[in-house]
């Protein structure tokens, strides 16, 4: 049985247990946004779909909207003086989503839980994953950048999540690994885009693109 959830889809890819900073403008958005400020603070959540890449959002949008995304908790609300909003959300979990009303306010979508699966990882998947990370610091460090920052997280599916969120990946990469139910077979795949991206910049060394979701501002 599909849940209701307000719809704020995006440019860009959301992951579970990360920060996602938004500068509200568009009214359908700021009306989602005062929507769910009358709510509890706990049940203040909302969707995400990622906009397929050379597509905009319209009435029409549902169609040029991936069908995985990521609920989030609204956590903290600024309101400017012109009546728009900058908001931070927390990634939740995935959903998929089985249709979209937008003909309300702001769009609601019909939407299904996607539990994690695999949770128990091998330590040869990890160890593996944490040693092309670590290498590709080393490769992209002469350059002064790591896009991973802090110490990486010990649990294996908010690893995954935080690579997933951090690795210089194009948008249907990001998709395809939000997409994946199983924490061991994300974080191999994983692994060998990375090994991939390594190859790339010992055959042309200079940096790589590297946007940082969790810390970019994402306009609606």
């Amino acid at each position: 049985m599909s849940d209701l959830l307000p719809m704020f889809p995006l440019n860009t890819v959301v992951f579970p247990g990360l920060n996602v900073p938004l500068h509200v403008f568009e009214e359908r958005y700021v009306a989602l946004v005062r929507d769910l400020l009358t709510r509890p603070e706990r049940d203040r959540m909302f969707g995400s779909v990622a906009i397929r890449e050379g597509y905009e959002v319209g009435d029409h949008g549902a169609q040029s909207l991936y069908r995985v995304g990521c609920r989030l908790l609204l956590t903290d609300v600024e309101l400017r003086e012109n009546g728009t909003y900058d908001v931070l959300g927390i990634g939740i979990d995935r959903f998929a989503l089985e249709r979209l009303e937008a003909g309300g306010d702001f769009p609601v979508g019909h939407v299904a839980a996607l539990p994690e699966e695999g949770l128990q990882v091998s330590p040869e998947v990890l160890e593996d994953a944490r040693a092309v990370v670590s290498a590709y610091r080393a490769a992209v460090g002469v350059f002064g950048q790591d896009p991973f920052g802090d110490e990486l997280p010990r649990d294996p599916a908010m690893l995954s999540w935080t690579l997933a969120a951090n690795a210089p990946l194009p948008m249907p990469d990001r998709q395809e690994l939000l997409e994946i139910d199983d924490v061991g077979t994300r974080l191999s795949r994983l692994t060998g885009l990375l090994r991939f991206e390594l190859r790339a910049i010992n055959v042309i060394p200079s940096l790589p693109a590297t946007g940082v979701p969790r810390t970019s501002w994402s306009p609606n």
